[in-house]
């Protein structure tokens, strides 16, 4: 077995221009991998934004007397929850009304949530409607993904 050596001759020219385009080739996969390849959720602006910042109410109604659950949100926070429009007569009627919604309100804005939420057996009702409410407030107020 004879070997022969084989010559291969390059032009410089050809040399210059297979390396520019290698070069071109490798910007444009860099940059449409930087333009399109990301993951627009890594952003942490985006990320962190929840709710459309205000207040958002749902209405509950209890015979013939309505009033809203009231919950203010910022992008990232559940600032406060309240009832509102609360006749006189809706207090006397249901008085567990105010502190189950004031128990209710210390544990979502401590969590940041509404699972897991605890209440008393006493409240068990009151605090299933007014949780109610405050999940159609916050879905109101919460960005579609």
């Amino acid at each position: 077995m004879s070997s022969k050596t084989k010559i291969v001759v390059l032009h410089m020219k050809e040399v210059i221009y297979t390396g520019i385009f290698v070069v071109f080739a490798i910007v444009l996969a860099v940059l449409l991998f930087m333009m399109f390849g990301r993951d627009k959720a890594a952003d942490p602006a985006s990320a962190q934004a929840v709710y459309h910042a205000g207040v958002y109410t749902s209405p509950i109604t209890l015979n013939d007397n309505t009033f809203d659950v009231e919950v203010t949100v910022d992008e990232d926070h559940i600032n406060s929850i309240s009832l509102k429009n609360l006749s006189e007569t809706t207090t006397a009627m249901y008085p567990l009304m105010e502190p189950a919604l004031d128990a209710l309100s210390t544990q979502i804005c401590e969590s940041q949530s509404t699972e897991n939420i605890t209440y008393s057996e006493e409240n068990k009702y009151t605090s299933m409607l007014l949780l109610d409410a405050i999940n159609k407030a916050l879905d109101k107020a919460r960005i579609a993904d």
